[in-house]
């Protein structure tokens, strides 16, 4: 692909201020398309839209206040995005994080509720404006840690973070995100919405921030860049090989099978119980 082949074509990045969503955005925009920033702080956010700005020429660029742990904020960004009218053809659930313990805001372990919940709520309330603007792709940002974990514990994700590290819950969100791109896809068969889980490989970003230092700096030893990270989540929502694929997990810019315990009877029943938890059983 070559550079501007993306102008017309509107994407929501979320967590686009650092890291993966960093550098995805700013692919998009050197591509130029029209690039909506969905980030915590709009003090960090801002910064990096003029670096971007002025390194691409492209002033399409915008932020959205979201705070994917409380779904108050969730709804907000939603409406506000919606009310710009704005077609959306790509939605890039990128932002997460790991190795933290806790509750989120509404009430859910803080890796789960951030990585999955949020992103749930998100995706439900703009499918409408994703059908209207097919051909349409949603892309999870997963991890390979998905595999580690061998099913989901309905009552622990409503609870405090368990393990000492957070790593085990990190796993169970992440298959999380798979288990909603399965789900999606067969929901959405014939409406001209594709969906995609990846993983970006092992990144050496903010997500692990909150990691102890001597813990932290020998895991970014051996850590891909943000820009390398950004790779397969350009090529699931670029590749034009990949417009009739949906609901399959990628790594390394390739199809790869997912974690055995992503079933389609699990994906189910996770989503009709996120849809009780969030209030949205029409998505």
């Amino acid at each position: 692909m070559h550079v501007g082949d993306l102008g017309g074509r509107t994407f929501l990045v979320t967590g686009a201020n650092t890291g993966i969503g960093r550098e995805t955005a700013r692919s998009l925009a050197a591509r130029q398309a029209k690039v909506f920033l969905a980030c915590r702080s709009e003090a960090r956010a801002r910064p990096v839209i003029d670096e971007i700005v002025a390194e691409t020429g492209n002033e399409s660029l915008s932020f959205l206040p979201l705070d994917l742990g409380d779904l108050g904020s969730v709804r907000a960004c939603a409406a506000a995005f919606l009310a710009t009218g704005e077609p959306l053809h790509v939605l890039i659930n990128n932002a997460g994080l790991g190795g933290r313990r806790g509750l989120t805001t509404s009430g859910f372990e803080l890796a789960f509720g951030t990585n999955y919940v949020g992103p749930y709520l998100l995706t439900g309330l703009l499918l409408d404006r994703l059908r209207e603007s097919a051909p349409a792709r949603i892309v999870n940002v997963s991890s390979g840690a998905h595999h580690d974990a061998s099913g989901i514990d309905f009552d622990a994700v409503r609870r405090p973070t368990k393990s000492i590290t957070g790593l085990t819950e990190y796993a169970v969100s992440k298959l999380a995100n798979v288990l909603h791109a399965q789900e999606l896809a067969r929901r959405l068969d014939g409406d001209g919405v594709t969906t995609y889980a990846l993983h970006p490989g092992v990144v050496a970003s903010d997500i692990w921030r909150r990691v102890p230092w001597p813990a932290r700096s020998l895991m970014k030893l051996r850590m891909l860049s943000p820009q390398e990270g950004a790779t397969t989540s350009l090529y699931c929502a670029t590749a034009p090989e990949l417009a009739e694929q949906s609901g399959h997990y990628y790594d390394d810019s390739s199809r790869r099978q997912p974690a055995a315990a992503a079933t389609p009877q699990l994906a189910a029943e996770l989503w009709a119980r996120s849809a009780g938890w969030v209030g949205s059983g029409s998505v």
